[in-house]
């Protein structure tokens, strides 16, 4: 089968190259998905570029992604909540990376059937970004009438998250550029600050909840904006002393300056690392047919120039999710 494969770590164009790969074989608790279209995200840059070697390191070559959505061909002896011919969805786990291609295994654990109403290539955009921002808000407890800031609302995951928090009934701050304003407002955003005209420090204040999708200094500037005994989840900020302590950093301790924040604040942080749930995918697919989210598609690319994708996604503009169709 042929697959989009990573060669070594370094620029996009140099490290990309299509193969001729095995097909993957199908362990007991796992099923074969014929790709129909896969989606791309900021950590597949990151991990071609190698910023993420330390922490998730790949051997080469590598069959790139992790977002996928398509038919089951074929299940494993252990397999009872799928059946051939299933229309699904996933974000694949790690050890099983690897959706730009005709074929992909995935544990069934990690694996919903589609949401009905959206396409092949919609569904492809919303595992990663869409379990990102229900984890995220899931553990803040989102809840009716909590506010809420949300940070690059015309993101992947804000885009999600927006959608998610104001199911939940709370009120959302959110952050973009001029050009995204109107669209983000269709999202359902209450307060929706243009950062090229606005400073949302003297816009948003005494928050119960910040989510940080930028990281930087906007993840210490938080604690600014959020209230006494708020929190802050960041998804791009440092690890907190739990998740670190989760990855085997057994010494870690939280940045002094975010640890001084807090504790003034008598405001949480944390970090949140998404893990794949098919569950967790299921009671998305259940929103999306309920129509509280939709999905958002920036770009459609034939599988062929999947190397362009992934040049469109380094430029940190797209609207939404980028997406290859791979049959």
């Amino acid at each position: 089968m042929r697959a989009l494969q990573i060669l070594k770590y370094g620029d996009i164009k140099d490290s990309l190259a299509f193969n001729e790969v095995s097909k993957p074989a199908v362990q007991a608790t796992d099923i074969l998905i014929e790709v129909k279209a896969a989606a791309i995200n900021p950590i597949d840059k990151s991990i071609i570029l190698g910023n993420l070697q330390g922490l998730l390191p790949i051997p080469f070559p590598s069959t790139s992604a992790y977002d996928v959505s398509g038919i089951v061909v074929e299940k494993g002896d252990d397999v009872s909540n799928f059946e051939i011919g299933d229309l699904v969805y996933s974000r694949v786990p790690q050890e099983q990376m690897g959706t730009i291609a005709e074929y992909v295994a995935v544990t069934s654990e990690a694996v919903s059937k589609k949401p009905g109403n959206i396409s092949f290539e919609e569904a492809a955009g919303i595992p990663l970004a869409g379990l990102t921002a229900l984890q995220s808000l899931e553990f803040a407890d989102i809840k009716a009438n909590d506010r809420i800031l949300i940070h690059a609302g015309s993101g992947g995951v804000g885009s999600l998250a927006i959608q998610y928090a104001k199911a939940k009934g709370a009120y959302v701050y959110t952050t973009t550029s001029t050009e995204n304003v109107q669209w983000v407002k269709e999202l359902g955003a209450d307060r929706v600050i243009d950062y090229k005209t606005e400073d949302y420090k003297t816009i948003v204040k005494d928050v119960d909840v910040i989510y940080d999708t930028l990281g930087q200094k906007y993840t210490a500037e938080a604690f600014e904006v959020v209230r006494k005994g708020g929190q802050v989840i960041s998804v791009v900020g440092p690890l907190d002393e739990e998740t670190a302590t989760m990855f085997g950093m057994a010494d870690y301790k939280l940045p002094e300056e975010l640890a001084t924040l807090s504790a003034e604040k008598d405001a949480s942080y944390k970090f949140i690392f998404m893990h794949p749930n098919g569950a967790h995918l299921a009671e998305i697919k259940t929103m999306i047919e309920d129509e509280k989210i939709r999905p958002i598609v920036d770009t459609i690319y034939p599988f062929a120039e999947s190397i362009d994708a992934f040049t469109h996604l380094a430029t940190g503009r797209a609207k939404g999710k980028i997406v290859i169709k791979i049959n």
